[in-house]
């Protein structure tokens, strides 16, 4: 009993593995191209519809690239020439 608080609760103590492992994040932000290429800023393409329209294009457009490169990609690891 002597790990319980007042409160009825058991304390927290940290894992060992916790504490060395640590977790890298890599921020993705795809709209930042997209914009600066059309010299839009997201308030343009909030406001206005075109705007709106032009970046959704270019948008799925980034997205269909990425995945066939993708793909393009596992296919060489699985059938290389």
């Amino acid at each position: 009993m002597s790990d319980l608080s007042g409160f009825g609760m058991s304390r927290l103590r940290p894992n060992a593995r916790a504490i060395i492992a640590t977790e890298l994040v890599q921020v993705q932000r795809p709209l930042d191209p997209i914009l600066g290429h059309l010299n839009y800023s997201i308030d343009d393409v909030v406001n206005d519809r075109i705007a709106k329209h032009a970046v959704l294009g270019y948008f799925k457009l980034s997205r269909q690239v990425t995945r066939r490169c993708e793909i393009v990609d596992l296919e060489r690891q699985w059938n290389p020439i």
